[in-house]
């Protein structure tokens, strides 16, 4: 909350599998250098992988789990938001609308930007200046990683805005309920990744059955 009163702006980022994935690529290209700085810059990283608390503990690092989607929703449920201003970049026409039937008295913007906005130079301009225009207090980048990351850190060195952003995904979706989060037996045993694969094979299937379990190579290697 500290960081949402500042009069510049900040950034945190959620750490998962796809991310670690992302930012230690079998080749690196222009994307990969601007994720990695992304990261670098960001005033905190909130570990939001079960699977990544497990690794981390085999090679002797305690982290803490705090999943994107339950920072989100607190935020919402817990009246954090409440006479504050909130931005949201992405989602569609109805998202808006939904939050506020269901967190009634929430002071809402929202950007729209097109797809591919990381090969769009202009749609970044456009985010960093919707930011900073608007002086939100709490800003939700909900277009995906790495875009959310990168289009932050641009937000971040512009120098004319404010108040913190927070990468958070698919969040909203949930707390709307337009997606389904898994049992939470489910999320105890690291099993969210099974879950979300069932719930959508055709999106989900290569980058947790193909993609994803790289990670443990990058594990005993040190990566």
């Amino acid at each position: 909350m500290a960081l949402s009163a500042r009069d510049s702006f900040s950034y945190v980022v959620t750490p998962n599998v796809d991310h670690v994935l992302l930012l230690n690529p079998k080749r690196a290209d222009d994307s990969t250098a601007r994720f990695r700085d992304a990261y670098s810059a960001a005033a905190m990283r909130l570990c939001d992988s079960r699977i990544l608390q497990k690794l981390a503990r085999f090679r002797g690092v305690r982290l803490d789990v705090v999943p994107g989607s339950d920072l989100t929703a607190h935020l919402f449920a817990s009246g954090a938001f409440k006479g504050r201003k909130i931005a949201i970049v992405g989602g569609d026409g109805t998202m808006v609308a939904d939050l506020v039937d269901r967190f009634p008295g929430s002071t809402l913007v929202q950007h729209r930007p097109p797809m591919g906005v990381l090969q769009n130079a202009a749609a970044i301009e456009d985010i960093v200046a919707f930011v900073a225009h608007e002086r939100a207090d709490f800003i939700l980048f909900a277009i995906g990683a790495p875009q959310s990351e990168i289009v932050a850190l641009a937000c971040r060195q512009a120098g004319t805005c404010r108040g913190v952003g927070l990468c958070i995904g698919a969040s909203i979706e949930f707390i709307i309920g337009r997606k389904r989060r898994a049992p939470a037996w489910m999320q105890r045993l690291s099993l969210e990744w099974a879950y979300r694969l069932l719930s959508e094979p055709r999106r989900l299937w290569r980058r947790y059955l193909l993609t994803g379990p790289r990670i443990f190579l990058l594990a005993v290697r040190g990566g």
